[in-house]
Formats: C-alpha cells, structure tokens, sequence
C-alpha cells in the first residue's frame, strides 16, 4: 500500500507541476492554477507519508464527499456559445466541461430553442475522469488538513 501511495504522489505531482508549466500562458488561466496547485499539493502529501498520516477510512468518506460535491457544484458553472451560422452549444462542468448540449438551425432564435430542448451528452469520458480525479485529489487534501488538526499536539 505504501508503495502505491509513493507511487500515485510521484504520478500526481509531476502532473501537476507540467499542468502549470504547460497551460499558465494559456486562456482560463485561473482555473489552470488551481488545477495544478491542487494536484502538486495532492502529490506532495501523498509522498510524505512519514509526515502526512492518512487514515484509509476517514480519509476514504471524505475524499469521497469532496469528490461527489465538487462534481455536483461544477454543474453550475455554464458556458454557451452562439457561433457559424447559427450554432448554439452550452457546456457545463468546472474545472473541464463535461457535460453539453447544443442545436443548428438556420435563425439564432431557431437553434437556441432547439438547444434548449435537447437532452445533454457526456461527448468525451476522458474530461469525466479528469475532472473526477482533481477533485478526489482535492479531497484527498481537505482530509490530510482535518486529520493533521484532529491529531496536533
């Protein structure tokens, strides 16, 4: 189990920082800092575990309630685009878009009405994942934080 540990905080912090390194110059550049703040931090704490104790448990319920929040409060940050001619989409899901919808028509009216009576997709499982792993990751940190308080000295 160590091993494994020592091994997912080495994967977790090399992602991290080459998520910051790659995408800092690019568009949603808060968003970027975050992720890969979070998934740095995520990696360090997994690779101490003489400094960092985690308690499969514990840790196991609260990991798992940040993830399944932090998917549920990502539904809310939406994004639509009017764009060709006459293409309405809307995304939702934070920090990656997962979930869309979206319509043609030849007026704006027309395909903003049909996009909203589409039913929404899940185009691309890999942003699912992604999205799933940041916030288990940052799961992973609130419980390293309550466990360090729950036992300080």
């Amino acid at each position: 189990m160590r091993a494994l540990r020592i091994f997912l905080g080495a994967v977790t912090l090399v992602l991290g920082l080459t998520w910051l390194l790659l995408n800092l110059t690019l568009d949603g550049f808060v968003r970027d800092l975050i992720v890969g703040v979070v998934l740095a931090a995520a990696g360090l704490v997994l690779l101490m575990p003489h400094r960092v104790a985690l308690p499969l448990v514990p840790t196991a319920v609260i990991t798992t309630v940040v993830t399944l929040v932090g998917m549920a409060a990502g539904l809310l940050a939406v994004r639509s685009q009017l764009s060709g001619m006459w293409a309405f989409n809307t995304w939702r899901g934070w920090p990656y878009e997962w979930l869309n919808k979206g319509a043609s028509a030849e007026m704006s009216d027309a395909a903003q009405d049909l996009a909203a009576k589409a039913s929404w997709e899940v185009p691309d499982f890999l942003h699912v994942l992604g999205d799933l792993y940041f916030w288990a990751m940052a799961g992973l940190l609130v419980a390293a934080v309550i466990n360090k308080r729950r036992f300080r000295t």
